[in-house]
């Protein structure tokens, strides 16, 4: 492990899903850089690549729901963050219930946050997305959250910095 990928691995940075549907079509897939950005009102923030599959499910249904991962579920994580719903269902076996926007909720999730669609910023190569939470729970009270760093180099990471700022 290089000196920045060290470095971020430093960051507290948890693992999430993030789903969202719009008619029959539903789409998922694993972040982690999600943080709360507001109390009054209660916003968070999702960044997401606009090229994924997700995307325009997002953009049409203007909400999401974000399921908080447990440690542990690193082939969760994979499931959703190394497939590509163009090619796959990524829902297909796994357990989930729609959220009132229609949004997958993963049953396994530690908690998870149902959010509307509120505004989105342009950022580099991703986009952020931010969303004003309407609805959530804890699901399994005495789990841990994910950390990112459980990952390891799930997300191909390694191979995008270099050695040295």
């Amino acid at each position: 492990m290089n000196e920045i990928q060290a470095l971020f691995r430093c960051l507290s940075a948890g693992v999430y899903i993030v789903g969202t549907g719009h008619g029959e079509k539903r789409s998922a897939f694993t972040a982690a850089w999600i943080t709360q950005v507001s109390y009054d009102p209660l916003l968070v923030v999702v960044s997401i690549n606009p090229r994924h599959a997700t995307y325009p499910v997002l953009i049409a249904s203007r909400a999401f729901a974000i399921s908080v991962l447990k440690a542990g579920q690193v082939e969760l994580a994979r499931r959703f963050g190394t497939r590509s719903g163009r090619d796959e269902d990524k829902l297909a076996g796994v357990g989930w219930h729609p959220a009132r926007s229609g949004a997958p909720v993963l049953n396994d999730a530690l908690a998870y946050f149902e959010c509307e669609l509120t505004q989105i910023v342009p950022a580099g190569d991703h986009e952020l997305v931010i969303g004003r939470v309407v609805a959530g729970a804890i699901l399994d009270p005495n789990a841990t959250p994910m950390a990112y760093a459980e990952t390891g180099d799930m997300d191909g990471s390694s191979s995008l910095y270099p050695a040295r700022f």
